[in-house]
Parts: structure tokens; sequence; C-alpha cells
């Protein structure tokens, strides 16, 4: 009999993880520090004791809390090292010490950071698993340094851990206004399937197939991001005339966008490659562009029913501007 352990299961992917192992018929426990109809035990994941109540009987950890990006405004960066780092690091030893057959870490894509700047002039940065990342501020700080933490006690508690660095797969309007302010918000998600989103639903998936693909693997870090119809052929190109590139891979969705009156960004900085979670892992995405063209034009949303029913939950308990609901 399996038994899960979501933390963070208030949150935007806690939810659905939740929501998914309930529809399956599944035992799961729900932590976060929220009280929310997915929490059974209220509570931090930096407070050992309530992570060891926590896992009383649970055989697989998917461990989704976190402070995220919208919170380096809110937080302080002890903030984030506790929750990030040590919070992470009390999961993974009091996993250990329960017997848990496997853990799932949700890391994020902005843990490469600078790396997914390319310099002016520049092909767009085609970002995998063995770009290292370049430290932008302390969010990605502390997802790294919990990486490696899951590295770590992988190897030395004999841990089966697999990281999964998420794109973009949030509700909420871009955090730049200049590009939220020049775009129909929903154009702008449907491009960045692309190169930078994933729907909520193949993020489900892709942690619950870790969480039974951990003990073969023992450890391993994963991208999780929908495939682009892109390859790294096109990258230099992508950095000056995206519309150019796009036009001449997917003819049909170009008509598309123009019959809408849409248009793709005109340059791309980054785009990242799924291909190692395809071959590694298994993990078979069903949401790309195109899924999310055909989306738009049935329901007026690029976004699967999981992540319609989820919806938008906000960073911050006080408006603080996109990030809010």
């Amino acid at each position: 009999m399996e038994r899960y352990l979501v933390t963070g299961s208030a949150g935007h992917l806690g939810e659905a993880v939740v929501r998914s192992l309930r529809a399956r018929g599944d035992d799961v426990v729900g932590l976060d520090i929220l009280d929310s109809p997915f929490t059974s035990v209220p509570g931090s994941i930096t407070d050992r004791d309530v992570v060891r109540r926590a896992l009383d009987g649970v055989t697989r950890v998917l461990h989704t809390a976190t402070l995220h990006k919208p919170h380096v405004g809110s937080h302080t960066r002890q903030d984030f090292v506790d929750v990030n780092v040590t919070g992470t690091l009390t999961v993974l030893e009091e996993a250990a010490a329960a017997g848990v057959r496997s853990v799932v870490f949700t890391s994020s894509t902005s843990a490469f950071g600078r790396a997914l700047t390319p310099a002016p002039g520049e092909p767009a940065a085609w970002i995998t698993e063995d770009v290292r990342p370049v430290v932008r501020n302390v969010y990605g700080a502390t997802k790294i340094a919990a990486e490696d933490l899951c590295e770590l006690l992988a190897r030395e508690l004999d841990l089966p851990v697999v990281v999964l660095r998420t794109s973009r797969f949030f509700p909420e309007g871009d955090d730049r206004g200049d590009v939220r302010n020049a775009f129909d918000d929903t154009n702008l998600k449907v491009n960045e399937y692309a190169y930078r989103r994933v729907d909520l639903e193949d993020v489900v998936d892709a942690h619950l197939l870790a969480a039974h693909r951990a003990p073969e693997l023992g450890f391993d870090r994963f991208i999780i991001s929908a495939t682009t119809p892109f390859t790294r052929a096109d990258t230099a190109e992508l950095a000056t005339d995206a519309p150019a590139v796009f036009a001449r891979v997917l003819p049909d969705v170009a008509e598309r966008y123009e019959e809408w009156g849409w248009r793709m960004l005109p340059t791309l900085d980054r785009v990242y490659s799924n291909e190692r979670a395809l071959t590694g892992l298994g993990w078979r995405p069903r949401y790309d562009i195109r899924a999310a063209v055909e989306l738009a034009g049935t329901t007026g949303t690029a976004r699967s029913p999981t992540a319609r029913a989820v919806g938008a939950k906000g960073y911050h308990p006080e408006p603080t501007g996109v990030y809010t609901t």
C-alpha cells in the first residue's frame, strides 16, 4: 500500500498533486503552513517534529513546498535559507529515517540564473541539465543548495531522490511590465510553450513518474518543460528574428496567429530542452505549443483542465502586483 506525503499541499503544484493522487484513490498526506482542503497536517517543513509526524506510514515524498521567486521582495535571505535549504534538509533526513521509497524535489529552471541570459550578439541559450547555473538571486541560490543536499543525502543515506527543474506553469501575468502591456496574456503564454513553459498537468505527471522511477535512478536531475519545436541549430536566428523561425518551423500555427492577431516575441533568449526527461525519465508531456493553440481556440485559455481547476493562488496575502490574486 502506497502512502504519499505532499509538502506545500496548499500551493499551486501541491494542490494539483494532491488532487491527482486522490483521484487515483491513493492515500495522501498534505503538509502546509496554510490550512486548505488539501492540507491534512498543518505546519512548517522547518519543524522537524511536524515533518516526522506527517511521514508516519508514508512510502513516497513529493516535496513541493518552497519560498518562490516572487517572495524575494517580501522575505529575507535568511527566510529563504530556512525554508528552501534547512526545510529541505529536514524533509530529506526525516524521509530517510522513515524508510521511504523515494523523494521528488521540485526545483526550478530559475536555478540556472544568469546562464539563461546570453550576452548581446550571442545565440539564444540552449538549456540542458549540463548548463552550469550562474546565481542571479537568493531564490536560485537556495534552490541549487537544496538540489546539492538532495544529491548528497541520496548518496550518503541511500535515499532515492529525483530533482525536477520545472519551467513556468503559474497562471499569473508576466512580471515584466513592458512585455505584459505589449501582449495579450493568452498569446504570451502560448508563445512560452515554445521555449519556457509547461502545463500543470504535465508537471504533476512528471512528479508521479519520478516518484516511482527514483529507486532505479538513485539520484538524477531533469528539466521539465514543454517540448520545443525548435532545435539547437535555430538558436542564432531565434536571438535576432524569432518570428521568422516560428513561421518556418510551425507554418500552420503561424497562420492561426495571423488570424487571431497574435504575435511571436521578436527575440528569444533561451530554449529549454526536455530531451533528457523524455529519454531518462520516460516522461511524455501532452501539452506543447500546438496543444496550447488548440486549447486557446476551444476554451479561450491555454491551460489544461487541472490547471483551470486549481486556478491562480498568488504568492502574498496582501496585494503586491501581478503575483497576487
